[in-house]
């Protein structure tokens, strides 16, 4: 198990080191081409293997415990070490993450977009994937802050070398805004090590902020709640978000918003909550108030762009979306409840599911019509995906029930767990403003129901003799998209119908996180 982890946070390094090597003569096949993109599905199939072996070597009768740990002392004169760990929370996230990026190597196999060398593409992946997994697999602030930083620079690069127009501007609007939070949320970080004396985030959730100051926690709490919102993105910190995503490739979107926005949430419950208790009741109604907003600010930006005649751009539609799931996650954590907590990380997993496979379905579209723009995608009858492409209708009509939060699959529980937290926030918290906050989240979900319905009526409805943009023989769903897609169909149905396989996991370690390690 500790070998595992430790393979699977180092190993995309390797394996992006390699990418760069000319192939072996046996394993050239058709192409160069060909042998990186093969080298690119075969690392993220091993890692997402063994993060599937870790999952089933977890020990699931103790999800508040810290398994397949390594600790080694790195820079002693700074006490860091580099100590890696699961729990309950972590491991979803984890496996997740793994997931997605095997199914964008998959997809890119087939459908590389268009840029310069595949083999550059290919190692920017897989350092962006050791990024993202080392981020939910360090427990030292330290080393939390250099992976959360790791993947700015192959993001960055996959937006603006296989991006699509206006890729420069959006690739640098997002390394300004993440690196400009990033330094507060470093300060933030440095505060709380110096002030306490270690920077060993098993240490510090146990210690619970006895040994910080109120003042100390209210600072640290204020300089890394920034650099973690502006990641989540927490309206109005957003602005970076539709642009990347409208720029970016296929598969840079689906893991800008399946992973990336995770780990800015993962922050707040893996360092705020547990290590500066004091600070976070104290900015909790805030977090709370912008959390309501952008919930109903994201939706009514949705549904504008989704009105006709308003050139609305799918990709920025979607993208404005996750504004408001993500409102969602943080309007859970902000209630500081076991209940809400739990729905963060349940609809944490849930959007990286179900917005990914939104953002599939949004590239397979592009590529077919050429455009993303819904009036000209719609034109005057509508798109009528189901009678040109019935099974690309129906996987867009499936993500989007699912992004709703259609009861019986995964969207659902995260959003009302959430709203449960809200009903009734922690000891010492004001509740009529979070019972505001609660009425105001339960009307956004009416909004993304209005904007995602009329999604459908004009994308997969009308008449599809109608004159269009589309090809004569519009290509319904193709091999590689069924394989691509399918997992996800498959785990947000199972989420949906099975809660307690994802909440037996992450109930235990809440508990135990907010009560500040004792139970």
């Amino acid at each position: 198990m500790q070998f595992l982890l430790a393979f699977i946070v180092a190993a995309p390094l390797l394996g992006a080191a390699a990418a760069l090597l000319p192939a072996p003569p046996g394993l050239k096949g058709r192409s160069p081409e060909q042998a990186v993109l093969r080298h690119g599905v075969t690392v993220t199939g091993v890692i997402l293997a063994a993060a599937i072996a870790l999952t089933l070597g977890f020990d699931h009768d103790a999800p508040s415990r810290f398994q397949a740990t390594t600790d080694i002392s790195w820079i002693q004169a700074l006490n860091v070490r580099i100590h890696l760990g699961v729990d309950g929370i972590s491991l979803p996230l984890l496996l997740m993450t793994a997931l997605l990026f095997f199914l964008c190597a998959l997809y890119s196999y087939f459908k590389l977009p268009a840029g310069p060398s595949p083999k550059a593409f290919v190692a920017l992946l897989l350092v962006l994937e050791s990024g993202t997994l080392a981020t939910f697999a360090v427990l030292d602030l330290l080393l939390f802050f250099l992976a959360f930083e790791m993947v700015l620079i192959p993001m960055y690069f996959l937006i603006a070398r296989w991006g699509g127009a206006q890729r420069q501007a959006a690739a640098w609007k997002f390394i300004l805004y993440t690196l400009l939070g990033s330094v507060v949320m470093l300060l933030g970080l440095l505060l709380i090590g110096l002030k306490s004396g270690t920077f060993d985030m098993v240490a510090l959730a146990t210690d619970n902020g006895r040994g910080l100051s109120h003042t100390t926690q209210l600072l640290a709490v204020l300089a890394i709640g920034i650099g973690l919102a502006v990641k989540t993105p927490m309206w109005p910190l957003h602005s970076w978000l539709p642009d990347a995503h409208t720029a970016a490739p296929t598969v840079g979107s689906v893991l800008l918003a399946g992973v990336l926005l995770k780990m800015g949430t993962y922050g707040f419950v893996r360092i705020l909550l547990p290590v500066t208790p004091d600070g976070m009741q104290t900015f909790a109604p805030y977090l709370g108030a912008f959390a309501a907003v952008g919930i109903v600010y994201g939706s009514l930006a949705c549904l504008a762009l989704a009105r006709k005649g308003n050139k609305g751009d799918l990709k920025r539609l979607i993208a404005y979306s996750s504004v408001g799931h993500m409102g969602f996650v943080l309007l859970g954590i902000a209630s500081m409840t076991p209940t809400g907590v739990n729905g963060a990380l349940f609809a944490n997993i849930a959007h990286g599911l179900i917005t990914g496979l939104l953002f599939f379905l949004v590239g397979a579209l592009k590529d077919r019509y050429g455009t993303a723009d819904l009036d000209t995608l719609a034109g005057a009858t509508g798109a009528a995906l189901y009678g040109r492409a019935p099974r690309l209708g129906a996987y867009l009509a499936f993500a989007a029930v699912a992004s709703l939060g259609l009861p019986g699959l995964a969207g659902f529980w995260g959003e009302m767990l959430a709203l449960f937290g809200a009903f009734d926030p922690a000891e010492g918290l004001s509740r009529p403003a979070f019972l505001t906050f609660m009425a105001v989240g339960a009307f956004g979900t009416l909004l993304t129901a209005a904007y995602l319905l009329i999604v459908v009526r004009r994308v997969c409805m009308g008449d599809p003799k109608a004159e269009s943009v589309a090809p004569a023989a519009l290509a319904d769903v193709q091999r590689y998209e069924f394989a691509a897609w399918t997992p996800l169909v498959a785990l947000t149905v199972l989420a949906g119908l099975w809660p307690a396989v994802l909440l037996g996991l992450t109930d235990p370690a809440v508990q135990k996180l907010l009560a500040g390690g004792k139970s």
